[in-house]
């Protein structure tokens, strides 16, 4: 099976501890020395303050310098433990998994286009979606864990199955990003203005951009609070130990 953590440049320990590896990414584009402990803070639970130091000992402050590509170590005077939210494997959406066409529909209708890349369906005035996506942000086959953590409450847009297939709860994106979003390698921070965070290798170059600011003043667009569950995933998925089961050689090492 493929692997997240092959060929990762940045990589996390304890400072009492500076042989076994914590965790780690490939460092992307825009990536910051804050955003790097926001990451550190959904992958570890902490009961006391803490600090992050490089290779030659300095701490690394919370700011937004470029993160540098090395080993980094947790210091704590309390405990650390990994978080153990549970991480959701999802299928490709296409086929008998698909989303209802009601949900695709009112998706294109709304983006006209990529929703991440702000790229055109330049067909789309003529019905010819070719190359183009309505993906789920959370996937409509584990609907008995939305169901469970309740989930309904973030929608304000029902669809027509039901909360879950709403339109806030789906983007057009074009094909390639919809495959990186689908395979957590590619996630949006609502937390950073709507930065793009890719977690793979060769990134795509909207990595570390934002949202246009267009497609976020639509009431309709995606809710804030799935973007945000989309994200813990993926930083769970890369960065939490060794990285969770990757299915997707052309991307996982």
């Amino acid at each position: 099976m493929a692997s997240r953590a092959r060929g990762r440049d940045v990589h996390i320990y304890s400072a009492n501890d500076t042989t076994r590896v914590l965790g780690g990414l490939h460092l992307g584009n825009g990536m910051t020395n804050a955003n790097f402990y926001s990451m550190v803070e959904i992958v570890f639970v902490f009961d006391n303050d803490y600090t992050l130091s490089n290779e030659s000992g300095a701490t690394v402050q919370r700011d937004d310098h470029p993160l540098q590509k090395g080993k980094y170590f947790i210091n704590t005077a309390g405990s650390r433990k990994f978080n153990n939210e549970p991480w959701m494997a999802r299928t490709i959406s296409v086929g008998a998994q698909a989303p209802p066409e009601e949900f695709r529909d009112a998706v294109r209708v709304r983006d006209r286009g990529c929703f991440i890349t702000g790229q055109t369906a330049r067909g789309a005035a003529y019905g010819d979606w070719t190359g183009y996506t309505a993906t789920p942000i959370f996937p409509v086959t584990h609907e008995q864990d939305w169901a469970t953590h309740g989930h309904d409450s973030w929608i304000t847009i029902p669809g027509t199955r039901g909360p879950l297939t709403s339109v806030q709860n789906g983007m057009l994106l074009r094909s390639d990003i919809s495959h990186l979003f689908e395979n957590y390698h590619l996630s949006i921070n609502p937390d950073d203005g709507y930065k793009i965070v890719s977690f793979i290798r060769d990134p795509p170059l909207i990595a570390g951009t934002h949202l246009d600011k267009t497609v976020l003043g639509n009431p309709e667009r995606p809710v804030d609070q799935l973007l945000r569950w989309h994200f813990r995933q993926t930083v769970l998925a890369n960065v939490r130990a060794e990285g969770e089961p990757c299915f997707d050689a052309e991307h996982c090492f």
